[in-house]
């Protein structure tokens, strides 16, 4: 790997990481189109570090918070009814279903989930699934001539049951296309939730997922994995960098902003990536030679 394709790619996964487009599919594409090699699932998951890392320095006082909450909940039972030592508990729970997954399909997603048909078929899907759940969303928000506003939950009515559910959205995420931060939202605005807390939770629930996924990455490439270090490295401080610009954005965005500009591209990339495969001007294999 160059250092031009470690830079180009560092840009790229910094800007999709947390849009709901998938970071994981416009990696697989970006080197497809350019011709290069497939940069791998452990690039991905290694830069992923330096897009949490964005996350962890953004969220900070939330985080510090709920697990100072939670690290005394385990010794004062007074504090097991406290918002942030329940949300410490709640995010533990939605990551139980993408660790399960990743150690039992790190075969498939390191193989035949990069084909660029099935992530084709990924964008389209979870586009339509998050332009019918942000069309809920807005409906709910903006009422209408027979219809009353109707009020949205926030983080502080998440239960157990519903952080389950988002862990179960986040971990479709696996299959490239998908999009961890797409299907979560999804997954939030379908069962009711605000933009503001669908994309938040989302944003939190990622940290151990993605942190543990770039530490067992790391821990493979130590021990004789194909890894161009020192391109990677850059690559992560890229990622972070831009992504973090990129999550204090997207946090304004939502606030006011519908998410169809997202759908549309998603189904739109989908069709194009249908159109050149099917017309064999891209091979669905293409720079799977990488690792």
């Amino acid at each position: 790997m160059s250092w031009f394709e470690s830079f180009i790619l560092g840009l790229v996964q910094g800007l999709t990481e947390f849009l709901p487009i998938s970071s994981s599919a416009h990696l697989r594409l970006t080197a497809a189109f350019a011709g290069w090699e497939d940069p791998g699932a452990a690039f991905t998951a290694i830069t992923q570090i330096g897009t949490e890392t964005a996350v962890l320095i953004y969220f900070r006082k939330d985080i510090v918070r709920i697990v100072s909450a939670w690290f005394r909940s385990l010794t004062d039972k007074s504090m097991r009814s406290d918002h942030d030592a329940q949300m410490g508990w709640l995010v533990i729970i939605g990551s139980i279903p993408i660790g399960v997954l990743g150690v039992t399909l790190k075969d498939q997603i390191e193989g035949p989930f990069r084909d660029l048909r099935l992530i084709a078929t990924t964008l389209i899907v979870m586009g339509i699934v998050l332009g019918i759940a942000d069309r809920l969303a807005a409906r709910d928000e903006d009422g209408g001539k027979h219809r009353a506003v109707k009020q949205r939950k926030t983080l502080k009515e998440l239960s157990v049951r519903d952080g389950l559910i988002y862990g179960l959205c986040q971990a479709m995420a696996l299959i490239p296309g998908v999009s961890r931060s797409g299907a979560t939202i999804s997954g939030g605005l379908l069962m009711g939730y605000t933009r503001e807390a669908a994309a938040r939770y989302s944003f939190l629930l990622a940290i151990p997922a993605v942190l543990a996924s770039g530490a067992y990455e790391l821990k493979d490439a130590a021990n004789g994995g194909h890894v161009s270090w020192p391109q990677t490295v850059f690559a992560t401080i890229i990622a972070f960098a831009v992504g973090y610009a990129v999550i204090a954005w997207f946090m304004k965005f939502i606030t006011t902003k519908s998410f169809m500009p997202f759908v549309i591209y998603r189904i739109l990339l989908g069709i194009l990536l249908f159109i050149l495969v099917g017309s064999d001007a891209l091979s669905p294999h293409a720079g799977e030679s990488g690792g």
